[in-house]
């Protein structure tokens, strides 16, 4: 191979038989629950990066079926996110992301910076029960429920809620230990199309684990629950913030 071969096809590892295909990646019948509680305010301080701020002391959890995924198949996933701003602008941002496939959690850590990590989430129905549960390696994690399409929600509110940009701290640390790239990174989810949204009464259980610590920012109150239904393409991002750049 020659140096310009390498440069021109180096997207993904490995180089000769990448883990994941190139994007941008559509999805298909992502189904989604999530369930918003209140935390204490001092424990999301001490883990937003500036210069993002805190909007609000409230959590989202989030448990996410992804039958049919262009190029990752079919995988859930599951995690916390957190409503910031950054100059005035509202987002989230996304700290934490356990799933279920190898290919996503390459793909995600290695463009946009997504904190992913192996684990076992699932999403069902199981009677009058929507169900989320995450397992880290067979210890429960996290289990939330939510009553089965209870009540019809806005689309166009939820829709305009998922188009709100994403932030995520990408850290990829150079060969000696250092950090080669440290950077604030923003994606936008694009052609959503809302196929069902519902609301019905709601509970979490987080379970303190070492490896797997969603119990670190505890539940206070539940303030909702949401059970989506949508399909979307995860384009792309863009960098925000370099921190290793000193500001002037």
């Amino acid at each position: 191979m020659t140096e310009e071969e390498i440069r021109a096809n180096a997207f993904a590892m490995p180089y000769h038989n990448p883990a994941f295909p190139p994007g941008p990646y559509r999805f298909t019948d992502r189904e989604y629950l999530i369930i918003s509680y209140r935390t204490d305010p001092e424990l999301l301080e001490k883990i937003i990066p500036a210069p993002l701020k805190l909007a609000e002391p409230i959590v989202k959890y989030e448990f996410i079926n992804m039958p049919d995924s262009t190029g990752f198949g079919h995988y859930c996933e599951s995690g916390q996110v957190i409503p910031v701003t950054l100059d005035g602008v509202h987002g989230s941002y996304v700290h934490s992301m356990y799933l279920n496939d190898h290919p996503p959690i390459a793909g995600g850590r290695e463009i946009w910076g997504f904190p992913k990590k192996l684990g076992e989430p699932e999403l069902r129905v199981h009677k009058d029960t929507l169900i989320g549960t995450l397992d880290y390696s067979d210890t429960r994690v996290a289990t939330g429920t939510m009553g089965f399409k209870h009540t019809q929600l806005d689309h166009a509110a939820i829709k305009a809620s998922m188009e709100a940009p994403n932030f995520l701290l990408k850290v990829i640390p150079h060969v000696d230990g250092t950090p080669r790239i440290c950077e604030l990174v923003q994606v936008n989810l694009t052609d959503i199309e809302i196929k069902g949204a519902w609301g019905g009464p709601g509970a979490l259980q987080l379970y303190a684990h070492a490896l797997a610590p969603v119990a670190q920012l505890p539940v206070l109150e539940i303030l909702s629950a949401v059970h989506i239904l949508a399909d979307l393409t995860l384009p792309y991002g863009r960098v925000v913030h370099d921190y290793l750049v000193p500001t002037k």
